[in-house]
C-alpha cells in the first residue's frame, strides 16, 4: 500500500532514483539509435528494439515521476519536513506495469533477434516467451495494488510460475546457443545469462519486501528503489550488452566491415605530428 507520509530522506531517495532512471533510459535510447551504422544491417533491428524499450521506459518513468511529485507534498520551508499524501491525488503504480507489459516482450524479442538463431527456433521461442511474459505481468498487478497480504501472496505466487518458466527457457536456449556463436561473442552471451538472472531476480525481491519484515514507508521506498535499479540494469545495461554482441557478431560475419571499423577506431597516422629530426652534435659526424 502507498504510505500516508514520507520523511524528507525517503522522499528524496525516491525522487532522485526516478530522476536517475529517466536519464539512464533516455540517453541509452538515443545512443542505441546513433550507433546503428556501427553494426551490420542484419543486427540493427535488435538495436532499434532495444532503443524502443528504453524510450518506452523513459516515458513511463516521466509519468511515474510526475505522479510521485503530485502525490506527496509538504508545507515545510525548503521541503525540509514530512511529506504527506496530497488531497485528491495518489501515486499511480499502474504506469510501471503498463511499462513492463510493453517492454518485457520487447526485451525478449531483441535477445532472440541479436543471437541470429534459425527462423523456426526464433518463432518457437517468441511464441512461448511473449505470452508467458504477458501472463506474468497481468498476474502480478492485482497483488501489487492490494493491501491484503494473502492476496499479495497468492498473486505473487501465481506470477512466479511464468516468471520461472521464462528464465528457464532463456537460460537453456542461451546455453545451447553458445556453441553456435563466434568465439569472441561467447563470453558476452554467457555474461548476459548472469545479468538476466541477477536483474530479473530483483523484481520478486522488491515485490516481497512488505512480506519480509519491512513495513509502511520503508517497505514502499525499498520497493521503488528495487524496481528502479532493476529497470536500469535490465533495460539500459542490457541494451548496451545487446549492442556489444551485435558489434562482435558483425566483426565475425564480415572481416571487411571489421577492418573498416578497426581503421575508424584507430588514430590516423596522417593526423600525427611528425617527429623533428635530431641534429647531430658538433664533431660527432666524423667517422
Amino acid at each position: 500500500m502507498i504510505p500516508e507520509e514520507l520523511t524528507q530522506g525517503q522522499y528524496d531517495t525516491v525522487y532522485n532514483l526516478l530522476s536517475l532512471v529517466i536519464a539512464a533510459q533516455l540517453f541509452t535510447s538515443l545512443y542505441l539509435l546513433v550507433v546503428q551504422p556501427r553494426v551490420l544491417p542484419r543486427y540493427r533491428l535488435a538495436l532499434v528494439v532495444s532503443a524502443t524499450v528504453c524510450g518506452i521506459a523513459a516515458y513511463h518513468y516521466l509519468r511515474i515521476f510526475d505522479s510521485f511529485r503530485a502525490a506527496f507534498v509538504t508545507e515545510a520551508i525548503g521541503g525540509r519536513g514530512v511529506y504527506t499524501q496530497a488531497p485528491g491525488a495518489s501515486f499511480n503504480e499502474g504506469y510501471r506495469y503498463v511499462d513492463w507489459l510493453l517492454t518485457v516482450p520487447l526485451l525478449l524479442v531483441e535477445l532472440v533477434v541479436v543471437l541470429a538463431l534459425a527462423k523456426k527456433l526464433q518463432a518457437s521461442l517468441l511464441w512461448r516467451l511473449i505470452p508467458a511474459a504477458a501472463v506474468m505481468i497481468a498476474l502480478g498487478y492485482p497483488g501489487e495494488i492490494s493491501g491484503d497480504d494473502l492476496t499479495r501472496n497468492v498473486f505473487g505466487l501465481l506470477s512466479t510460475v511464468p516468471f520461472l518458466y521464462i528464465l528457464y527457457v532463456l537460460f537453456v536456449e542461451l546455453t545451447r546457443s553458445l556453441d553456435r556463436q563466434p568465439p569472441a561473442v561467447r563470453a558476452t552471451v554467457s555474461r548476459l545469462r548472469i545479468l538476466l538472472f541477477a536483474t530479473w531476480g530483483v523484481y520478486p525481491i522488491a515485490y516481497l519486501l512488505p512480506l519480509l519484515g519491512l513495513n509502511g514507508a520503508d517497505a514502499w521506498v525499498g520497493k521503488q528503489a528495487g524496481y528502479s535499479i532493476a529497470d536500469i540494469l535490465a533495460k539500459a545495461l542490457y541494451g548496451l550488452l545487446i549492442y556489444k554482441i551485435a558489434r562482435l557478431k558483425s566483426f565475425a560475419d564480415d572481416p571487411t566491415f571489421a577492418a573498416a571499423e578497426g581503421a575508424h577506431d584507430e588514430p590516423h597516422d596522417r593526423d600525427r605530428t611528425p617527429a623533428e629530426p635530431v641534429e647531430p652534435a658538433a664533431g660527432s659526424a666524423m667517422a
